[in-house]
């Protein structure tokens, strides 16, 4: 499906995210897990970053951190200069599991994410819309358990942009799907974000994912000069997107990224 920027109308910009020296350790059992440390990012409005990093070093804690779903013990973050108390409502997120109600249609889920106080005809006209963007207008009254896996990751993605967030945060979200439903997400992605330019962080564990979709690639991990993780590197992407996955240029970084990841790379 063809998605241009005349498909959606855009009610809320693309906010920008500042991240100031944030901490966050978790306590467990009388023990402390100091998790992450000295986090300093600017992620502008419209950028999409990808965070990177091995199991454990904090990518989702972060995640939830920019939304306000867990709040840092040190530092702040920011969206467009006011800071984050509690679950922000210029953020919008979608998780590895689609998390649909299963016996409620695909048009009603998506109608889960409108903001609280929207007009029946103006939501039902962005329901409309957005099941349009994703390609999914001709099953609007379907539910969850007659569509595939990666329909019900577009329906959760399309609900995540009902609001027309300013920030969109992706938690693996095409980390369940099988090879080639999972680049075809990664496609439908890049022409929603063509549609709707939003800011947009996603973690992910796949090297080539972040390398596709992101404007930078962020890595998390431990740098050796204290407890807990942080940045280890911010990895710009050339070219324009949609890429050519085959760029020589993205296989170096690939070689880098996963050098950073401790993978050997040269392993015979």
């Amino acid at each position: 499906m063809a998605i241009t920027a005349s498909t959606a109308v855009l009610t809320r910009p693309a906010e920008p995210v500042a991240i100031r020296d944030v901490a966050r350790t978790f306590t467990a059992g009388g023990s402390s897990l100091p998790v992450l440390r000295d986090l300093n990012l600017d992620v502008p409005a419209g950028e999409v970053v990808g965070l990177l990093g091995a199991s454990g070093s904090g990518k989702s804690t972060l995640l939830r951190q920019v939304c306000g779903l867990d709040t840092p013990d040190a530092g702040r973050i920011t969206i467009a200069g006011t800071p984050v108390r509690g679950v922000d409502p210029r953020c919008a997120v979608a998780f590895q599991e689609s998390r649909l109600l299963p016996w409620r249609t695909l048009a009603h889920n998506i109608s889960l994410g409108l903001p609280r106080g929207t007009e029946r005809a103006a939501g039902a006209h962005r329901v409309d819309e957005l099941l349009d963007l994703v390609g999914l207008a001709e099953f609007r009254s379907h539910r969850p358990g007659q569509i595939s896996g990666g329909m019900a990751q577009r329906v959760a993605l399309a609900r995540a942009l009902a609001r027309s967030p300013g920030v969109l945060l992706l938690d693996e979200p095409f980390g369940a799907l099988d090879a080639l439903t999972r680049l075809k997400m990664q496609d439908l992605l890049l022409d929603v974000h063509a549609a709707e330019p939003t800011t947009v962080l996603f973690v992910t564990h796949d090297v080539d994912e972040a390398l596709y979709l992101a404007d930078r690639v962020v890595l998390l991990g431990d740098d050796g000069r204290g407890p807990g993780n942080t940045i280890v590197s911010v990895t710009p992407v050339p070219g324009e997107r949609p890429r050519d996955r085959a760029d020589h240029r993205l296989a170096g970084l690939r070689v880098q990224l996963l050098d950073g990841l401790g993978v050997d790379t040269h392993h015979s």
